[in-house]
């Protein structure tokens, strides 16, 4: 049900938040006597299992049939049995429908000790060291190609569960390349309760969510300690600039002054009080982002080759054709179980810290990588380490203990190396993938073409927009809209010092594009757009890969 109601959602454009067990969507109901419009900043919540949903202010209480009916879409399945009839009202003095109804026989009472709640303890024994050759078969099962970005987003969630050491992701990248697809197959493979799935959220919205309130300090308290935080298809990263000292892992507990409006008292401030450091997951089709944000996430874009496309179509059309077979198929899996059981013992293991066994060896290969030193080197060899720290935890029983602390061996920093080395060379230009490529693809080779026959090295010709985007289009049988190119794309590649900008010397009111280096094409990478081009990036598949 959970799948079902997610999909539906996003099929059909409804804004939604998952927290927990439930998702929140606007009411589509208008309370009576309430104000003309008010009832729009009402939220409906909707039980992940059963789809029986309910408003705590207009206390309209129905199943999922009736919830797509009210938002005039088609229900995905036949109508469940409603605990109470349809349209009912639940009492005023009720805080929730499930509060309402009489508790089942079989589920225990909430007053009795939180202790018989708990799961049962995961038994360990048959557990044996997992390489990231076998984690990535196992993603595989639903995530085709994109080794890198899935390996790295799952080791970003698993990060959650360290005292410190979280690691955030950014996917940037065009509409319909599949950035939101890697993070929330991810997310089923953890347990619900730890992961916040957010389909859109303003600016200042996710901080006036859910949060305990302390009379004492007069704070409203959202406690982000391990959790999972993913953001799906956000417009914009205006969002990441109020969350910056949560990603930056500042402090434990932080105070954010926020702006809160009712209608009987006007604007007034709302002191949020966050506590603990999450791993956030951004997605988002805006490609420029702030450098202060580039800095504290890695920046990944969807491998876009033809045969990944072709695979993941074949994927969609299998779960399409009969989706209750493919999720039971799925869940059935032993690859899938196993890691499912793993991620649940890392959880319940509630590792307190990770030490490193050798720290020269991180040094001698990091200096040795990076002669001329900047200022993010900092924050780079601190996403190594959370690197290897999450490889230790995948692995933490056969690990070195001291006490709660593990011990990160040899392998754990070959292995986070082996990953960072695939995705550094965008990351020291504080690039998405996707833009990166297009420089290395489009701009270098439509710059030597023209240039070819040019024996002055100081007097190159530059290019024009219209001749970028004409050798884009011969490269991936695709348009590149000119007001991306102008806005987004050429600001960050000059930012980044890869291109100059100068007036055409016979049109002064036109600007050519000068690429500031070499015209020598690098090797490509397959985590870029494709064909035309992809072929050439296919062809070096296994030079790029980390493993396999």
């Amino acid at each position: 049900m959970h799948q079902l109601i997610k999909d539906t959602f996003t099929k059909h454009n409804i804004n939604f938040e998952f927290s927990g067990q439930e998702f929140s969507i606007l009411c589509p109901f208008k309370p009576e006597g309430s104000p003309t419009g008010s009832y729009k900043l009402l939220t409906f919540n909707i039980d992940d299992e059963s789809g029986m949903g309910y408003c705590a202010y207009c206390h309209r209480v129905t199943n999922f049939d009736e919830l797509c009916e009210a938002l005039s879409i088609p229900a995905p399945i036949p109508p469940s049995e409603p605990k109470v009839p349809r349209g009912a009202k639940i009492p005023l003095n009720n805080d929730s429908f499930n509060e309402s109804q009489p508790e089942p026989e079989q589920e225990p009472d909430p007053k009795e000790p939180e202790k018989q709640k708990e799961e049962p303890i995961i038994d360990v024994s048959n557990f044996k060291p997992m390489t990231p050759d076998q984690l990535i078969e196992t993603l595989s099962l639903t995530i085709k190609h994109d080794e890198e970005n899935k390996l790295i987003t799952f080791l970003a969630a698993l990060s959650a569960y360290t005292e410190n050491s979280q690691l955030n992701v950014s996917f940037n990248a065009p509409s319909s390349t599949g950035k939101s697809y890697i993070p929330t197959e991810i997310a089923q493979l953890f347990p619900k309760e730890d992961v916040m799935e957010v389909g859109y959220c303003s600016p200042t919205a996710f901080f006036h969510d859910k949060g305990e309130y302390e009379k004492l300090r007069n704070v409203y308290i959202m406690d982000l300690s391990r959790k999972i935080l993913i953001f799906l298809d956000q417009p914009h990263s205006d969002l990441l600039k109020k969350m910056r000292p949560v990603l930056s892992h500042d402090k434990k507990e932080i105070v954010l002054k926020v702006t809160d409006k009712n209608q009987r008292f006007g604007l007034k401030t709302k002191n949020v009080l966050l506590r603990g450091f999450p791993s956030v997951i951004f997605c988002t089709a805006g490609l420029k982002i702030d450098e202060q944000e580039s800095t504290r996430f890695l920046l990944l874009s969807p491998e876009t080759s033809s045969k990944k496309i072709q695979e993941a179509i074949q994927e969609k059309i299998t779960k399409e054709a009969d989706q209750k077979s493919y999720y039971a198929a799925l869940e059935e899996n032993p690859l899938r179980q196993h890691l499912k059981e793993r991620i649940r013992a890392i959880r319940q293991a509630k590792v307190s810290d990770i030490d490193i066994e050798n720290p020269s060896k991180i040094k001698e290969i990091f200096f040795e990588a990076h002669k001329n030193l900047k200022p993010r080197h900092q924050r780079d060899v601190g996403r190594i380490i959370s690197l290897i720290k999450a490889f230790a935890l995948l692995n933490s029983w056969f690990r070195e203990k001291k006490g709660d602390t593990i011990i990160a061996n040899n392998d754990d920093i070959d292995a986070a190396f082996k990953i960072w080395n695939a995705i550094s060379e965008p990351q020291e230009h504080n690039l998405p993938p996707y833009i990166y490529q297009l420089y290395k693809n489009v701009i270098l080779p439509a710059a030597a073409e023209k240039n070819k026959d040019n024996a002055d090295e100081q007097h190159r010709l530059g290019l024009s927009r219209r001749e970028i985007t004409q050798t884009y289009l011969q490269t991936y049988k695709r348009v590149l809209p000119d007001w991306l190119l102008r806005q987004q794309i050429i600001p960050m590649l000059e930012n980044a010092g890869l291109i100059h900008q100068e007036p055409d010397p016979e049109d002064k009111r036109k600007v050519l594009i000068y690429p500031t280096g070499s015209l020598d094409i690098p090797p490509i990478q397959n985590n870029s757009e494709s064909q035309g081009g992809a072929n050439a990036a296919e062809k070096q598949d296994t030079k790029t890969r980390i493993v396999g």
